[in-house]
């Protein structure tokens, strides 16, 4: 048996706030040198960023890693488009999803396991401006009964 720990880089709590997360998914991440080495250093943000479907493959977007600050020039882009690795069955049940019932691919964290970086994306539908208001209601609700 092999444990793996699990580093989380960066997390997308806006992403709970403003969907319902359905399903989540893990699925690796094709970078070059420099940005697993900003990611270990922690310098990601999933701010704006979201997933999509293209042919068979599936492309994270919007994603901010920071140049590695003791890179050279070949440096990587800030914000360019990064592939997912997932399998094939995979793709083809969320893109299945996708069409038929509405949902949308939102990057939740992005983690190292074990040597690997990993992204987990959530298959979500968006919430109602008044369920946003109903879950906030709750948080605090719970939150002053935890303090009583």
């Amino acid at each position: 048996m092999i444990l793996y720990l699990m580093k989380i880089v960066c997390q997308n709590r806006k992403a709970y706030h403003d969907y319902h997360i359905e399903e989540t998914y893990e699925a690796g991440i094709a970078l070059v040198g420099t940005e697993v080495k900003s990611l270990r250093a922690g310098k990601a943000n999933l701010q704006d960023s979201y997933v999509i479907l293209k042919d068979a493959e599936v492309f994270l977007l919007n994603t901010h890693i920071s140049p590695y600050s003791h890179g050279n020039i070949m440096n990587h882009e800030p914000l360019r488009t990064r592939k997912l690795l997932l399998n094939r069955k995979e793709i083809e049940r969320m893109r299945g999803k996708m069409i038929v019932k509405g949902y949308t691919l939102i990057p939740l964290k992005i983690y190292f396991k074990g040597s690997f970086a990993k992204v987990e994306i959530g298959l979500a539908k968006g919430k109602a401006k008044y369920e946003k208001r109903e879950s906030i209601k709750e948080r605090e609700a719970s939150a002053r009964s935890t303090r009583q």
